[in-house]
């Protein structure tokens, strides 16, 4: 029996099924059980039914899987408050005396990213029998855009300096803009305040990763627009206090 509404923990010693029980049976037979399209596939081999699946709307598995593999991806950009905050920067009289949209301010778009790196903050030097090694942009000096754009300012910040910020200190900037306010908070709460919003994905460990993806998912369902879709969530995390102290773990 799993009840709903509840925060549901599986023990047991080293090799006794937790994973394969939350993995194996329980994911696998709810997302039968929720998606149409996988409703008339045959049922698992370690479960021959699930009952009550009727209350689940959306199951969803929070792993430790990297959220990105190059520096184009960062907590700012996955959790999705990055637009809000390219928004602001694009609603400011510089920007607009200038004719700079949201995209100008974007490390995705070639508009106003610098050449050198395209965005990236570095540049990769291949080392012939060694590992590739990253160094910083020395044209933009990690900023990302050029500079240009970086000379636009939104509480006194530019674009980059905003990027550099770790959410402690976002939180601060951005207290009064909500739709950013609320995720950054949200971040914060589960141990991150340390990180920097632009920190790039692969430099991200699996716990922290893991809890990235669950402030996404609390972010979604403490969005109006996507409360009814959210509201009925089974979430399965597997494990998802290893590598973590005392402390950080109460906080999760």
């Amino acid at each position: 029996r799993f009840p709903l509404g509840r925060l549901i923990v599986l023990t047991g010693v080293s090799g006794s099924g937790k994973s394969t029980l939350a993995r194996d049976v329980l994911l696998s037979e709810l997302k039968r059980a929720v998606d149409e399209k996988l409703a008339d596939a045959a049922p698992g081999i370690l479960c021959e039914r699930i009952e009550g699946a009727g209350a689940v709307s959306r199951v969803l598995e929070v792993d430790q899987s990297p959220i990105g593999k190059t520096p184009r991806s960062c907590p700012a950009t996955y959790v999705g408050f990055f637009n809000h905050i390219r928004d602001l920067y694009a609603a400011t009289n510089e920007a607009q005396a200038r004719g700079y949209g949201a995209t100008r301010f974007s490390f995705n778009t070639p508009e106003g990213r610098c050449p050198a790196c395209e965005g990236q903050g570095e540049i990769t030097v291949e080392m012939s029998f060694l590992p590739d090694v990253k160094v910083l942009c020395d044209v933009c000096r990690g900023m990302r855009f050029d500079d240009e754009t970086l000379s636009v300012k939104w509480q006194g910040k530019s674009i980059g300096e905003v990027l550099n910020l770790s959410v402690d200190d976002a939180l601060e900037v951005f207290s009064s803009s909500p739709r950013i306010a609320k995720p950054l908070a949200l971040l914060q709460a589960v141990g991150l305040g340390y990180l920097k919003l632009g920190q790039p994905s692969s430099t991200l460990s699996g716990g922290e990763a893991q809890r990235i993806k669950l402030v996404t998912e609390l972010a979604k369902a403490d969005s109006p627009a996507k409360t009814r879709r959210s509201a009925n969530t089974f979430y399965i995390l597997d494990e998802p206090t290893v590598g973590l102290d005392p402390a950080d773990v109460e906080k999760l």
